[in-house]
């Protein structure tokens, strides 16, 4: 052994080191799920934190936010003798948006609120936004066993559309919001007002799809390429998607959907699937510099 090769660093093709931005992306955080589950734990540890109710808040924020769309729009404007068993059709479409919007928003956040982790110690950045998404989804879960329970309970039985439906919508939603949460989470580290409009883009997303009202209103009352504008949102054809699996079997079935719902919703998921790539290209060329930023 020749004099100071102890002290030699590791070779070029030494894996140990990794320049950042040439990591291996979402295959990483894959290969680091151990890593992630510790995130994820830790995420949820400190949000619920001297929290009397603990993961309770899960029930109560969907309860109180229903309970607000329920008597405004249900109660005081009619919609709940307009639309059969609303109840169902409204929280159906409730959970999957508040699931979107606490997912864009929480991952917008992910790296700015990891900033001691990302500036110390090197590790597939990707952790943080798809920790969030995690996240988002236990929170999903309290919504869905409700949602499934009522329809259970005024008729609902699992079918293959019913399921299909279900699955491709939540699909949909999660391809997409991790997509755009790469892309936000990248571009909040350097514009600090990313935030503020993602704020706004959720606050659009509530009231621009047929969450509260069935899309047959917009049909009725809007020009074709209105319509068809409205249509093209793939958060609109997640949640018809939703609407279709868990309330449309507990009605009389008479309720048509738009055409080519199913067509539509793999097109989107399609779309989504690239939407994840561009988001990926972006923050792996912008994390080079997450540390200098932070």
């Amino acid at each position: 052994m020749t004099a100071g090769a102890g002290l030699a660093g590791p070779g070029p093709a030494d894996p140990g080191l990794v320049e950042p931005g040439r990591g291996g992306g979402l295959a990483e955080v894959v290969r680091r799920r151990y890593l992630l589950r510790l995130i994820v734990r830790r995420e949820l540890r400190a949000r619920y934190q001297g929290s009397l109710l603990g993961l309770g808040w899960s029930y109560v924020r969907p309860a109180a936010h229903f309970s607000v769309f329920f008597f405004v729009v249900g109660v005081f404007l009619g919609m709940n003798k307009n639309v059969q068993h609303f109840p169902i059709f409204m929280f159906s479409g409730l959970i999957l948006v508040s699931f979107f919007n606490e997912t864009l928003i929480n991952t917008t956040h992910s790296v700015i609120g990891n900033a001691p982790l990302v500036r110390k110690v090197y590790l597939p950045r990707e952790l943080f936004p798809v920790a969030s998404l995690l996240v988002s989804g236990v929170h999903l879960l309290p919504g869905l066993a409700i949602v499934l329970t009522v329809s259970i309970t005024w008729g609902w039985t699992p079918s293959v559309v019913a399921v299909g439906s279900a699955l491709l919508g939540f699909a949909l939603i999660a391809v997409l919001g991790i997509g755009l949460g790469l892309m936000c989470s990248a571009l909040h580290v350097f514009y600090r007002d990313t935030d503020k409009v993602v704020d706004i883009a959720t606050l659009f997303v509530t009231w621009s799809v047929p969450m509260i009202y069935p899309w047959t209103v917009v049909r009725d009352t809007a020009p074709g390429w209105a319509l068809d504008l409205y249509l093209a949102n793939p958060v609109a054809d997640a949640v018809l998607l939703f609407e279709r699996a868990f309330w449309w079997p507990t009605t009389d079935r008479t309720f048509l959907f738009p055409p080519h719902l199913t067509r539509d919703g793999l097109i989107s998921l399609a779309l989504a699937v690239l939407l994840l790539g561009a988001g990926q290209l972006v923050f792996a060329r912008l994390q080079r510099r997450f540390a200098e930023e932070l």
